[in-house]
Parts: C-alpha cells; sequence; structure tokens
C-alpha cells in the first residue's frame, strides 16, 4: 500500500525542525524522499497513505528483561491489562533507567513470550508525544511508530550513518553466552570511535586496535550511507555495503516492531481501520480492480432486476387470488352490493344463512358450548352460563393448568378466543390480539 514514512526530529516541537520523509507507493520501492520542515512535508492520502512515524535509535534505549508468569495477558494493550503490564515494566526498570520510568514511553517486542527474556524499548513520553501532536497537528495521522533499527536489523550487520555531528555507528552489544557464544545484550549507538568499535565484538579483541579487530573474520556486514561510506571503509578495513537513507528507513517500515503500545495503544486500532479504508479506496480508484469494479456493479445491478421481477411477480400472485376471493363472494351471495373485506363479509354472510336455516352459527351459544363441553374433562361441571354480545363466561369446578391450556390451544384452533381467570371462563370468537 501507499506508505508515507517520517522521521522524528530531536527537535519535534520546534519551527525549525527538519523532518526526513520518505514516499513509497508500494512499501518496498522509494518514490520520493527529502530533509525538510514540518510545512513542507508532502500531502498524505487520508483514504490510501499509510503514515509510519520512525523514531531515531538516538532516541531509544534496549533493555533485556524477564517477565513473570501471567503478566502479558492476551489483549495486552487493553486498558485493564496494558496499566498492569506497565506498571511492572516500571519496576523492572527502576534501575536501568536513568531518570523516573513513569518519564519514558515504553514497548514491548512483538509477540513477547516470557517464557524467555523480551526486549523492551524506551524512550522520552514527552518527546515522543510532542514529535506525534506537531504531525497530528499538521494533518498527519500516524498510525504506526517503529524504531530506526531494530534487533532483526542489525542481527548480521554493523551501520554507519551520516549525522550532524560526524558518523554514527549502530550495531548488537553482546556478552558471553552458554557454550561461549556471543549474546545480544543491547543496541549501541555512538559515534564512530575506536571505543565504540570495540564494544561491539570483544571477543575479537587481540591487543590491536578496534578498526583491525573489528576487520578480521567477522559474520558483521557493515552497511554505510555513500556520504560516510569511505570513512567506514577507512576504518574497518574492509569494502562496505552501500545503503541510501530513504531504503534504510523503508527497511524500518518493514520490520513487525511498533511502538503504539500503551498509552499510544490507539494508534493500533487506528492503524487497522486505516488499512480497511485504504483497502476500499484501492478497491474504488485502482486500475487493477477495475475489472472487479464492473463485475461487482453488474451483479448488484442483476440482483436488483432479479428482486424487482421476483417482488413484481408475487403482487400479481396475491392481486388474483384476491380477485378470485372477491368472485367467491359476490357470485356465492349477489345482493353485496360493495366488496370491502371479502372473508369477513363471507363468513358474516354465512352466519346469517345458518341462523336462518336453524342452524347454529360458529359464534351462537349453541355451537361454542358444544365445543367446550368436547374439550373440558368428563369431572368438569358448570355452575353458571352468561352470554351477552357474543361473549361467554362460563363458572365452573377448578381446573388444572395443563387441561385448561389444551382446553384454549383447542377453542383457538376452531376460531375461539379462550381465557381462564381463576375458576371463570371467557370465550369469545376470534383470534387474540
Amino acid at each position: 500500500m501507499p506508505l508515507l514514512l517520517i522521521t522524528l526530529p530531536p527537535d519535534a516541537a520546534s519551527p525549525t525542525a527538519l523532518f526526513d520523509y520518505v514516499q513509497s507507493p508500494d512499501g518496498s520501492a522509494v518514490a520520493s524522499h527529502a530533509s525538510v520542515p514540518l510545512g513542507l512535508l508532502p500531502a498524505a492520502n487520508a483514504r490510501q497513505d499509510e503514515v509510519v512515524a520512525v523514531v531515531p535509535a538516538r532516541a531509544l534505549s534496549w533493555h533485556q528483561l524477564q517477565l513473570p508468569q501471567g503478566s502479558v495477558p492476551r489483549s495486552m494493550f487493553g486498558e485493564r491489562g496494558g496499566t498492569r503490564l506497565r506498571a511492572i515494566l516500571e519496576g523492572l526498570l527502576e534501575d536501568q533507567l536513568l531518570d523516573d520510568p513513569a518519564q519514558y514511553h515504553l514497548a514491548l517486542q512483538p509477540q513477547p513470550d516470557v517464557r524467555s527474556p523480551v526486549w523492551v524499548l524506551a524512550c522520552s513520553r514527552a518527546w515522543l508525544q510532542a514529535g506525534l501532536k506537531a504531525l497530528a497537528q499538521a494533518g498527519y495521522a500516524v498510525t504506526r511508530i517503529v524504531p530506526e533499527f531494530s534487533l532483526q536489523t542489525l542481527a548480521d550487520a554493523v551501520y554507519v550513518t551520516e549525522q550532524p555531528q560526524g558518523a554514527q555507528l549502530t550495531g548488537v552489544l553482546t556478552r558471553p553466552g552458554p557454550a561461549g557464544m556471543a549474546m545480544a545484550a543491547g543496541v549501541l549507538v555512538s559515534e564512530l570511535t575506536s571505543t565504540s568499535a570495540g564494544l561491539l565484538e570483544p571477543a575479537l579483541q587481540t591487543g590491536q586496535d578496534a578498526g583491525q579487530a573489528l576487520a578480521g573474520p567477522s559474520a558483521f556486514r557493515i552497511v554505510a550511507e555513500p556520504a560516510v561510506a569511505a570513512l567506514a571503509e577507512a576504518f574497518f578495513q574492509r569494502p562496505v555495503q552501500l545503503q541510501q537513507r530513504a531504503e534504510r528507513l523503508l527497511q524500518a517500515a518493514q520490520d513487525p516492531w511498533d511502538l503504539a503500545q500503551f498509552e499510544l495503544a490507539h494508534a493500533s486500532r487506528d492503524r487497522r481501520w486505516a488499512q480497511v479504508g485504504q483497502g476500499f479506496g484501492r478497491l474504488a480508484r485502482g486500475a487493477q480492480w477495475r475489472g472487479a469494479r464492473w463485475s461487482l456493479l453488474a451483479l448488484v445491478l442483476v440482483n436488483l432486476v432479479g428482486l424487482n421481477a421476483w417482488a413484481l411477480r408475487e403482487q400479481a400472485s396475491l392481486r388474483a387470488r384476491q380477485q378470485q376471493i372477491r368472485a367467491v363472494l359476490t357470485v356465492s351471495f349477489p345482493k353485496i352490493p360493495v366488496v370491502v373485506d371479502a372473508p369477513l363479509q363471507m363468513a358474516r354472510e354465512v352466519a346469517l344463512l345458518q341462523r336462518s336455516r336453524g342452524h347454529p352459527a360458529g359464534s351462537d351459544l349453541e355451537n361454542i358450548l358444544s365445543l367446550f363441553s368436547a374439550l373440558v374433562p368428563g369431572v368438569y361441571a358448570l355452575n353458571a352460563i352468561d352470554y351477552a354480545a357474543q361473549e361467554l363466561r362460563l363458572t365452573g369446578s377448578p381446573m388444572d393448568d395443563s387441561a385448561a391450556a389444551a382446553v384454549v390451544a383447542g377453542l383457538k384452533a376452531r376460531g375461539l378466543t379462550a381465557r381462564l381467570n381463576g375458576d371463570q371462563w371467557l370465550i369469545v370468537p376470534g383470534a387474540a390480539p
């Protein structure tokens, strides 16, 4: 996806601060890069570009800790789990940091495992928040924060970069491990001097100066920016691999590290939403998705046409059935001049016809009593009958709930509504509201 990397300068809050930026159309190739004031940074497409802030190596310190069991919950950066884990980290780092741990922003390595030591990055909280605030005020919504170097990047390479104060050396500090193997003890960020270089591989120190020692049988590659390549070759006495600053920053964005943790955890959520929006943006405007867009549009149109055709067919079928019912009513009872509600009018006419010929209608007392007596238990005895305005009230002996439920269901199936209140029944024609 399109990517805009912005390096946070040491004086990010200053109006004269210079920001290094790199633009990439796909996250792997450099389109443009420069070092400019905040107001001259390229505009970011809010729907497409992922804005990544890069924290310089000089602003970070690396610490290795052994976390207690259960200290990293599943929702590590949730509000409750993050607060507890942050307190644990502050307690463990209290003797390793120069200032109060509360003044630092802390970030755990990706996918930390408490069964082995984990790496923690620390930087000034006030400085980081000032840099992010400056970018936010300029309209840049940072969705991810990455370190300039990670242990994965420094696993087999020493980097020499150009800085205003001269050449900067960045590499992995080592310490003796099991069976004499060297283990990472931290990251060294210092000016290129014999003292700093000698700290990287103490096992190679054989009485020679640091430059000659590092020129020995080392597994490390020397990667240098073009401006300091000659200085690095002269110091290490070996060929160096050239790498532009823009390529190195783009490499940093490909590491799994994300410093948006704890109080900055919202940036991780924003990143997920931004990725969703970017995906829809690419689908809506990307040339490679043109065929998919036309196919999706055709599918929507076909479904709309099909749904409308099906609805018209159902409406026609419903109108035909209504016409059939009206026809049955007008043929059976030609004296009805206007058809308003054919089923209701039909029921009324049939009831009148039954009464006129001496047959009980469905709502007549005789018919209701006949249906009721067929459903109640044989031991049930009536004490009183009250029938008025097609409402029948019956008072009798008590009836258990199961028998009463069976009577109610039976009468409902025959078009009558029944309710039992104590020992009195109320039965009326029609379904319950």
